[in-house]
C-alpha cells in the first residue's frame, strides 16, 4: 500500500480488525518513509458493476461516489454515521446480488431514495430534489405534499 503522504511504496500494517458490521477489515498503517499513520478499509467485491447512465454512457460503480452523494444529503442531520454506512453497504450488497454486471443508474437512485426515506425525511427530500431534478419551489411543494399525504395515511 502506497503512503498517501509521501508516496513511499511500502507501508506496515500495525493493527487489523473487522468493522462493527463485519463488512470490511479496518487496517491501521505506518509509513517507515515519513512516519505517517493512516487507515485503510478492505472490502469484498463480488463482481465488477457498471452503471449505465441515462445518456447511455457506462461508468464503473464507485462506492465512494455513492457514499459522497448520500453524505451530501445527510449533511448536518442527526443520524449516526454507522446507520448511513449500513445503508450504503446494503445498497452495494443488493447491487452485487442482482447477478447483473450492468445496472441502470435509476435503479441505484431508487435504492438510495428508499434507504434515505427510512433514515431521515429531510435527507430524503434533499436527495430527491437533485435526483428528480426539481426546477422550482412548486416541485418541492408537490413532492413534500405527497410525502405528507402518505405519512398522514399511515
Amino acid at each position: 500500500m502506497r503512503c498517501p503522504f509521501c508516496g513511499h511504496e511500502e507501508t506496515q500494517v500495525k493493527d487489523s480488525r473487522p468493522t462493527e458490521d463485519n463488512s470490511a477489515i479496518r487496517r491501521r498503517r505506518f509509513c517507515p518513509g515519513c512516519g505517517g499513520r493512516f487507515t485503510t478499509f478492505e472490502r469484498v467485491q463480488i463482481r465488477e458493476i457498471t452503471i449505465v447512465k441515462k445518456s447511455g454512457r457506462r461508468v464503473p460503480f464507485d462506492r465512494d461516489k455513492l457514499a459522497r452523494s448520500i453524505m451530501i444529503a445527510m449533511r448536518k442531520r442527526p443520524v449516526e454515521p454507522e446507520r448511513v454506512e449500513r445503508m450504503i453497504s446494503g445498497i452495494v450488497r443488493r447491487l452485487e446480488s442482482t447477478g447483473e454486471s450492468e445496472v441502470p443508474s435509476d435503479i441505484v437512485g431508487e435504492m438510495v431514495m428508499e434507504g434515505l426515506a427510512s433514515l431521515d425525511s429531510v435527507a430524503y427530500v434533499r436527495y430527491a430534489s437533485v435526483y428528480r431534478n426539481f426546477r422550482e419551489a412548486k416541485d418541492f411543494e408537490t413532492f413534500v405534499g405527497r410525502l405528507a399525504g402518505t405519512d398522514a395515511n399511515e
